[in-house]
C-alpha cells in the first residue's frame, strides 16, 4: 500500500509539473539572482507551485541594476527569455520592484518572445516614482549618489542611472515627457503616437496580479503598484488607477483587462516586499500552477 501511495504521488508530481508553465523572476534594484533572498524565493515558489523557476540576471546584478539604463536591461532580458527553450510554449512572470519595469517591457517590447500567461507584480513602480530610491552600501553607491545629485532628466543621468528611466516628477510633467527615455514609451503616454502593439500584447495576459504593500516605504507613491499616481502638478493628490488617463483611455490595455475580470488588485500588510508565506501562497502561487486561467 505504501509503495502504491508513493507511486501515485510520483505520478501526480510528474503530471502537474508537465502541465505547469515555467516562470521567470525579475529581481529588484540592488539585488541579484545569486543572492540568498532571490534563491530562497525562487526555491519556495517552485516547491509550492510545482513549476520550474528561472531568475533572469542582467549584467553583473546589483551594480548594473542601478547603473545600466533600463532600455539596455530590457534588450538583454528579451534575448535571455527568447533563449530559454523551456519558455517556448509560454511562461509566467513574477516581478520584484524594479524588476516589474523589465518584466512589463519584455511583454510589450520583445518581438518574437514566447507568450506570457500570468504576470504577478510585487511593488512595481508601474506609474513611475516621484523620488529616488536610496543606495545604501556597496562600491557602486558613490556613482549612484553622484548621478542623483545631477538631476533625473539630465541626458547623462538618463543614460547611466536605471531608476531615471521611470522617475516621473509630477510637478515637471513637460520635462518628463520630453526627457525621460523609458516610462513614457512603456506606458504609451505619447499623445501623437500610441503603439497598438504594446497595448495588444499587454492586454493578452490571462491574469495580472498587482500587489501593493500597506506600509510601503520605497515607492512614492505606493499606489504606483496599482498604476495609481499623483495628479499632474501635485505632490499631494494621488489618483486611484481608475481616474488616471492611462486607465480611462486604455493606453496599454489595463482597463480592458480589468473589465474582463483579469486584474487582481491586492494589498498586503508589511513594508516594501515584506510578504508573508501565507500571502505568497495565496496571491502568487496559484498563478504559477497552471497554464489555464484562474
Amino acid at each position: 500500500m505504501a509503495k502504491l501511495i508513493i507511486f501515485t504521488l510520483a505520478l501526480f508530481w510528474a503530471f502537474t509539473s508537465a502541465y505547469s508553465l515555467p516562470f521567470v523572476v525579475f529581481h529588484g534594484i540592488g539585488d541579484k539572482c545569486t543572492s540568498s533572498r532571490m534563491k530562497t524565493l525562487k526555491y519556495f515558489l517552485s516547491r509550492w507551485s510545482g513549476s520550474k523557476g528561472h531568475c533572469i540576471e542582467i549584467g553583473n546584478g546589483a551594480r548594473d541594476s542601478w547603473l545600466m539604463p533600463i532600455k539596455k536591461q530590457t534588450e538583454i532580458a528579451c534575448e535571455k527569455v527568447k533563449n530559454i527553450s523551456e519558455l517556448s510554449e509560454g511562461y509566467n512572470i513574477v516581478g520584484i520592484s524594479q524588476g516589474n519595469i523589465l518584466g512589463r517591457a519584455v511583454i510589450e517590447f520583445c518581438d518574437g518572445a514566447p507568450q506570457v500567461n500570468n504576470y504577478v507584480s510585487m511593488a512595481g513602480p508601474h506609474a513611475g516614482i516621484a523620488s529616488y530610491p536610496l543606495c545604501g552600501s556597496g562600491n557602486y553607491c558613490a556613482p549612484v549618489n553622484y548621478l542623483i545629485k545631477i538631476g533625473v532628466y539630465n541626458k547623462y543621468v538618463q543614460e547611466n542611472f536605471a531608476p531615471a528611466g521611470y522617475t516621473k516628477i509630477p510637478t515637471a510633467i513637460n520635462q518628463y515627457m520630453k526627457h525621460c527615455k523609458f516610462l513614457p514609451q512603456l506606458n504609451n503616454e505619447y499623445k501623437d503616437h500610441k503603439n497598438a502593439v504594446y497595448k495588444e500584447r499587454f492586454a493578452s495576459l490571462q491574469n495580472l496580479v498587482l500587489i501593493m504593500f500597506d506600509d510601503e516605504d520605497a515607492l512614492v507613491p505606493k499606489e504606483t503598484s496599482w498604476f495609481g499616481y499623483f495628479a499632474d502638478g501635485s505632490r499631494d493628490k494621488v489618483l486611484p488607477v481608475q481616474e488616471t488617463a492611462l486607465y480611462k483611455e486604455d493606453w496599454i490595455g489595463l482597463r480592458s483587462l480589468d473589465e474582463a475580470g483579469r486584474v487582481k488588485f491586492i494589498n498586503v500588510s508589511g513594508e516594501h516586499l515584506e510578504i508573508s508565506e501565507r500571502d505568497a501562497r495565496k496571491y502568487i502561487v496559484p498563478y504559477l500552477m497552471s497554464p489555464r486561467s484562474i
